[in-house]
């Protein structure tokens, strides 16, 4: 079965579920507009003049830098604008949704107790993970739709203008498979450790995470053979992460190294650094205000790792302490004038 015809079925299927509100890639529309580029461009070898001008006017001037062979208005107009949209819109109801389902598993103070009475009544648990399990199949397959669409686009046109739309998709943040909360969702499955069993279990073998080797590793099989590693080592203090925060750019530290590197105290935050703080990884600019909490993936290693997590605990406690005597030390200071 072709790619087209899966996704449309897929669409059919379970996204008219619980995802039937979420965006999805206009597979067959955008295909339908090649098709017709194809067909437009076989009968004239290249674009005209006016083409030309037409490509360089101010309407088309954001899509401008993806060409670099003949232009094709038809395509352009809807294809990177277009794309670019459904993918910010995809990302952005994939991360709420994840948001949504993670809060409920790692639930404090009163509204873990109220969820722990729900759960004698209702069977939360088993929703979870198949919400979890549609979530991943939502962002994996709108993903490869993504991708085949402008593999697509490239030989239609004979260029490698799809290739650097994915890097335009990656500055942006929306690379669907490079979400942190997709991390999140993995780390989520490994925790549940073989609840339910039957298909939850044949889902959940697919995800791994080896925490006893020197550079620890976690990996997804995704639908259709997608394999994802993620490396789980800080890399300014080249542990383990410690309660782990995903800057935006999707390098990966432990709190207290990432607030380090951005110039603030953990007691202020990393949503108090600078715009200009760069990461230590990529040094890209702005990337600690947007930073996500990775709850799940530090309770991972609290389980797995117990006497490394309580080391690192303490660590962080003291440090924790200190930073905040040193703050208010010079709050005092500048409340009494020296």
């Amino acid at each position: 079965m072709k790619f087209g015809e899966t996704f449309m079925e897929y669409l059919h299927g379970e996204q008219e579920g619980c995802l039937d509100k979420c965006a999805h890639v206009e597979y067959k529309r955008l295909k339908k507009v090649l098709k017709k580029c194809r067909s437009q461009g076989s009968s004239s070898t290249s674009c005209n003049d006016e083409q030309q001008q037409e490509m360089d006017s101010e309407q088309n001037h954001s899509l401008s830098q993806f060409c670099h062979c003949q232009s094709c208005p038809l395509c352009d107009q809807m294809f990177f604008s277009e794309l670019m949209r459904e993918a910010s819109d995809i990302a952005g109801c994939f991360s709420s949704r994840v948001r949504h389902l993670l809060h409920l598993h790692v639930a404090r103070g009163m509204q873990k107790y109220k969820l722990r009475l729900r759960q004698c009544f209702t069977n939360d648990q088993q929703n979870m993970v198949e919400e979890g399990r549609m979530l991943i199949e939502y962002v994996t397959m709108n993903a490869i739709a993504i991708r085949k669409i402008l593999k697509k686009y490239d030989k239609v046109h004979c260029s490698i203008n799809g290739k650097n739309f994915k890097s335009k998709m990656r500055s942006e943040h929306i690379e669907l498979l490079q979400s942190p909360w997709l991390m999140e969702l993995g780390a989520f499955y490994l925790n549940f450790d073989g609840i339910g069993g039957g298909e939850f279990s044949e889902f959940s073998s697919r995800f791994s995470c080896d925490l006893s080797v020197t550079e620890p590793v976690m990996t997804l099989m995704l639908p259709n053979s997608t394999k994802l590693e993620y490396g789980l080592t800080c890399a300014i203090c080249l542990e383990t992460v410690f309660n782990p925060y995903a800057l935006s750019c999707g390098h990966l530290f432990c709190k207290l190294c990432a607030c380090s590197a951005a110039s603030v105290l953990m007691v202020e935050g990393l949503k108090t650094a600078s715009s200009n703080a760069k990461c230590p990884v990529c040094r890209e600019v702005g990337v600690y205000t947007n930073a996500v909490h990775m709850l799940e993936l530090d309770l991972l290693v609290k389980r797995r790792c117990k006497e490394y997590w309580k080391e690192r605990m303490v660590a962080q406690r003291a440090e924790m302490v200190k930073q905040t005597r040193e703050y208010w030390d010079l709050q005092t200071k500048y409340a009494i004038g020296y």
